[in-house]
Formats: C-alpha cells, structure tokens, sequence
C-alpha cells in the first residue's frame, strides 16, 4: 500500500475543526489570498506546513515572514521552487492544498498526483474545518457561473442581512472562505462564490442551495477543453440539500441538476426573466415573483420586488442575477420583504458595467470585469451605437459568435492587449466594415515590427484618446475587454481603474478654462 493511499485513509476522517489534524504533514501551494489564508489555518490546527511560490516579491517575503513566526516549518519562494514538490520535515507530505490557479498540469500538481498525494483547495479545506466545537456552524449558500458571480453573491449577502441574519460574501470574492470560517463570532449563512478552479480542487462540499448562473466558453487553456470546464462548474450541484437553483433560460445548468448528485429531498429551481413556471422564480411585468417557494405554487406566485427596486434601467443580466440570488435566500427560509429590501439596500461593485462619465453626449462605461467574451456581450447588448476598448489574453477561447452578434451595434473598436490577433481576425470575419484601431500603434520595419513596451496605464490613456477622437454624440464608450488583463495590467481592477482615470484626464482636459475676469 503506497503513501497515498494510507493518507487518503487519514484524510477521510479530517471532517471538523476538531479532528486529528496535528502533525499532518502539508504543502501548501501559493502564499497570495487564499493560500496565505489556507496555511496559517493549517498551522493553527498543528499540521507541519511547507508554503511554496514561484514569486520571490517583497510581498510575499514580508508574509512569509509571518507565516515562519506563527510556525511553519518553511516557506520556499522563487522559481527554483516551483517544479517539485518539497520535503516536510524530511518526509513526503501527505496532502497539497492549492491555490485556485494551480492547474492540473502544473508542476507541482502533477508531482502530486504521481506521488498518490490528495489534492484540495482552499475550499474543501474550510468545508472540512467549518463544524467547531463550541461555535456556530453556518449554512452554505453557493454560487458559479462565467459571469455574475460577484453580483449574485454579494446580493444575496444582501438580502441575508437584510432579513437580519449574520451573512458574508466569501471565497471568490475577495473575502478567503477560511477568514470566514475562523470568525470568532460565526455566521449564520455564508454566500460562497466558487470559480471553477476551485470547484475542481472540491470534493465533500454539501451546501444548502447551490446555483450555476450560466456557462459560456471560458478557461479553455486551464481545464484543457470546453467539456472539462463545464464537467467542474456542474460540481457546484454535488450534495446539495434543499435547492439546485437553475438558469432556465440555457439548458446546460438544467442538464447540470438533472445529472448531479443530491441530497434526497433536494429540489430543482429554475430562475428566468420572462413568466415562471411552477418551481421557478421569474417576471411578471415589472414584478419579480417567487412561484417556487410558496405552498400555492401552481396557481399563484409571491411578490419578492419590481424592477425599480434594481435602480434605474437595471440590464436584463441584472435581473436574472437578482432573481438567482433570490432563490438562494429563499430556499433558506428568508421572506419576501428582505429579498426587496436587500436589493434596495444594494450596491453594485465598481467595474462592472460602471458609469464613468458623460460629456457631449457621450457616456463612458466601465466594464473590466468582462474578462471573456460572454460578458462583453451582456455589456455590448446593453447599449445602441458603440466605440469598443477591448483585448488582452484571450484564454484560448472564440471570439466568433460575439462579433457576429453585436457588430451592428459596434461605431470602432480601440484594441488593447499585447497580443489581441484572435479578436482582430474575428472582426475582420465578421464585421469587416467597422474600423479597428491599434491603441499602441505597432512599430513599422517588415516583419520583425513590434509593439512598443508601454505600462499598462499608457495604453489605456493612447485607448481612450483614439475612443474620444472616434466617439459621436449618442455613442458608449465601452470599455469592456472579453479578455483576461494580466498581459498589461495587475489585474483587471487594475485595468478599470486606469480607464477611470484616462477618461477623467481626458474630461477635464476638455473642460473650458474660466475667463479672466
């Protein structure tokens, strides 16, 4: 019997705070958010942790610093360290709990799986850890999706507290799930937004409710095909006990419910923006209705708000996430009232579809956190006449069906990006009368030309200068990506807040100069 195997039999029996975790020997994978987050957890459990990362950052020095004082047994930072897994304590280790970003083929990932060695993330470890003697244990409410996923979390922590419960926004979010799992006082509820990374690194999660918003063509290049993304977005449904929540308006998350396995008992619910059916949520003229968790379901529905609590001209996207968020608090027992009362007491994140500025009739809009093309086309739909900022890693997928749909819509387009050629060919295809402008001219010279080296925030000041020169009374000015910004920027708040601060130079920089008087 090899290693792996006989840890596999300990790890089984690690199911609450108060198990036998001292001495367990773990690699802990990555020193940012999460990983930070994982291995002080560990060490104040009394597992022998070993911390790698690739980056040897001032940063990540001053938290290993940490980490080495609250009694790690090493912390390993530099690319010297990133392609075999290390010793703890002179031994093999008996687990890896990753990062989010650690794909399958990684190095270390792939040392551990030839080793026999149990893979979580971050989030099965604060499944595992979340029953502790002597505090409350929260429900879990869970929600994915390629997009909305932010929207619909923090709306549901909305509404939760609005009905008056202890709830938090965490995982994905910003929040490391395990911070949330270690408040002293505890939580009722916990809205857990989960990407599809760290669903692949879950196994045991048993929520209350789970969700899937919607699935679209994102992170090819990191689960290896279309097929391997949707089969780990699909995990969110595994072991729910009261409500698999559904888009009823994209079969595949339908498809998803109909092929997980639940908790008996476990309901399907459908949110949609047009009328629901029975054992769904959805739209009655301007009214958001429940006909799911009421008793007179088949010939009634209960009001939960209207649209004009969502705010002015709230995009049809918005709606289905609200109505999804809803579902969720519902299926925990909270009423009507609260599911109003927290929409109305909700506000939106910067970056997504974010209204910058209006001058000579044009208004600015800010949508970073559209980092594939299915949330680009969410913006796009969401405006007439547009002058489109966009580019950056593409994460290996198509850009096809986003042009084809939207280039009536589309006045130019300004790329960004160091290598935007995938969405440059799909315009040409596709909307070839649209003029496209480089936001960084290339260097002319043959075939060796180039683009310039410029810092992230140059290329966004040189876009919204071709945007303004190109932008008509009546125009959005949308910048909306469809790609990942690592390629120029830190991140894609990074991103937003260099187009936030190009267009206010740009605005006052046309404002006009007072008179002397």
């Amino acid at each position: 019997m090899g290693g792996g195997q006989l840890s596999t039999s300990r790890l089984d029996e690690l199911t609450t705070w108060d198990a036998a975790w001292s001495g367990l020997r773990v690699v802990v994978t990555g020193i940012g958010l999460s990983g930070f987050s994982a291995a002080d957890t560990l060490i104040e459990l009394g597992a022998r942790v070993v911390v790698v990362d690739a980056k040897d950052t001032e940063e990540n020095r001053a938290k290993a610093d940490t980490l080495r004082i609250v009694g790690a047994a090493d912390v390993l930072l530099g690319q010297a360290h990133a392609g075999a897994l290390p010793l703890v304590d002179g031994e093999p280790a008996e687990l890896v709990v990753t990062s989010p970003g650690f794909s399958p083929t990684h190095p270390l990932m792939a040392a551990a799986a030839d080793a026999g060695i149990p893979v979580w993330g971050d989030v099965e470890l604060a499944w595992r850890v979340r029953i502790r003697e002597g505090r409350k244990t929260a429900e879990w409410l869970t929600i994915t999706g390629t997009n909305g996923k932010t929207t619909t979390v923090t709306m549901t922590e909305s509404m939760l507290r609005a009905a008056g419960l202890r709830a938090i926004a965490a995982g994905n979010v910003g929040t490391p799930i395990l911070d949330a799992i270690r408040d002293p006082q505890g939580y009722d509820v916990i809205a857990v937004e989960l990407s599809s990374f760290q669903l692949h690194w879950s196994s045991s999660l048993s929520p209350l409710a789970s969700v899937c918003l919607n699935v679209a063509e994102d992170h090819v290049d990191w689960h290896g095909s279309y097929e391997g993304y949707l089969a780990d977005k699909a995990k969110i449904y595994a072991n729910t006990k009261v409500a698999c929540i559904y888009n009823a308006d994209q079969s595949e998350t339908e498809r998803m419910v109909e092929d997980a396995d639940v908790v008996e008992g476990c309901r399907a619910v459908g949110f949609t923006t047009g009328m629901p059916a029975v054992s769904m949520v959805g739209m009655v003229e301007n009214l958001l209705v429940d006909r799911a968790f009421i008793e007179q379901r088949k010939d009634s529905a209960a009001e939960l708000a209207s649209l004009a609590d969502l705010g002015e001209h709230a995009p049809r996207h918005t709606v289905a996430n609200a109505l999804a968020a809803a579902a969720l608090v519902r299926a925990y027992g909270v009423e009507p009232i609260a599911v109003r009362d927290g929409l109305r007491n909700y506000e939106p994140g910067d970056h997504r579809i974010q209204p910058v500025a209006r001058l000579n009739d044009v208004l600015w809009v800010n949508d970073s956190k559209a980092t594939n093309p299915h949330a680009a086309a969410a913006s796009l739909a969401s405006f007439g006449s547009v002058v489109w900022i966009a580019g950056g890693l593409s994460k290996g997928v198509s850009y096809d069906d986003l042009i084809r749909s939207h280039a009536s819509r589309l006045r130019s387009v300004i790329l960004i990006g160091a290598d935007s050629a995938d969405l440059r060919s799909a315009l040409a295809r596709h909307a070839p009368e649209v003029r496209v402008i480089d936001a960084v001219p290339p260097h002319t010279g043959g075939k060796h030309a180039s683009v310039p080296t410029v810092s992230g925030d140059e290329v966004m000041a040189l876009a919204v200068a071709a945007a303004a020169a190109q932008a008509q009374p009546g125009d959005t000015v949308l910048m909306a990506p469809a790609a990942a910004s690592m390629d120029q920027f830190a991140s894609y708040a990074h991103r937003g807040g260099a187009f936030i601060e190009a267009v206010r130079g740009y605005v006052e920089g046309q404002a006009p100069t007072p008179k002397e008087p």
